[in-house]
């Protein structure tokens, strides 16, 4: 096979949660279906994901929208059934939906932590559960996590000082779990064709205070945030044949952020 045909992702089927996001996900959407990809993707917005799957098939790829609460059992079943009864497998799980939890450590409560694990945790544990069963099976299926850097390493409070920015304890907390979470996956079912990898970016630009701005250029190496197009070809490599001997990693996008 040809290199460029190795990241071709013609003819499989993909899940995108929260794929219709302003941020990473409607990337991460458009990424997978540039390369090909039939694009499923879900959220609590049922009307957001139909419009952004519109979207993409009047630029000619193959989307369509669905709906799931990460949070809820039910609803993640209810997606696994209609995704295997309309397109019968999936190959390309990628898991981006996060349940936001504001506030920092002196403000955030115990019920804070416990919704945040509704999704966090017991959502990606769930959703997780319901198609990796499948992929074995078919002996073949990719899980993508989207974790953070701040998985990796902890918050330097310098960035926000002038800001009224806070960050979550329990973002740090969950996005750790979940790149080991990704290698428990990776190590048990290597041997039965189906790949698990994290994506760790590192700040994405989204109209943050100046301040912010300023801190987090002058820190990072590339010196810019994360933009759109920035996390398509890392997706796309992983969710492809030409990662097919990757397995495990979690792929540090952050413009050389924990090289410091």
């Amino acid at each position: 096979m040809a290199v460029l045909e190795q990241f071709s992702l013609k003819g499989r089927i993909a899940l995108v949660t929260a794929g219709a996001g302003p941020q990473f996900g409607s990337s991460l959407s458009e990424g997978l279906a540039e390369a090909g990809a039939t694009v499923i993707v879900a959220s609590r917005s049922l009307q957001r994901n139909l419009d952004f799957a519109r979207g993409l098939k009047e630029r000619g790829y193959d989307a369509h929208g669905m709906q799931v609460d990460i949070c809820e059992t039910d609803s993640i079943q209810r997606l696994h059934d209609r995704i295997l009864e309309q397109f019968g497998r999936l190959d390309i799980l990628v898991n981006s939906a996060l349940a936001r939890v504001g506030g920092g450590f002196e403000t955030q409560t115990s019920e804070d932590w416990l919704e945040s694990a509704k999704g966090d945790m017991v959502g990606l544990f769930t959703i997780c559960r319901a198609f990796v069963p499948d992929m074995v099976r078919q002996k073949r299926g990719s899980i993508i996590n989207i974790s953070s850097i701040y998985g990796v390493v902890a918050n330097d409070p310098s960035l926000y000082e002038g800001t009224d920015m806070l960050q979550a304890p329990t973002y740090n907390f969950v996005k750790a779990g979940m790149i080991n979470f990704t290698r428990h996956i990776a190590n048990y079912y290597g041997k039965k064709g189906v790949r698990a990898n994290c994506i760790s970016p590192g700040g994405y630009f989204n109209h943050q205070p100046k301040p912010f701005l300023d801190n987090y250029t002058k820190r990072v190496p590339i010196g810019r945030l994360l933009d759109n197009e920035d996390i398509k070809g890392a997706v796309v490599f992983l969710a492809s044949d030409a990662s097919a001997y990757v397995t495990g990693i979690n792929l540090m996008l952050d413009g050389g952020w924990t090289t410091l």
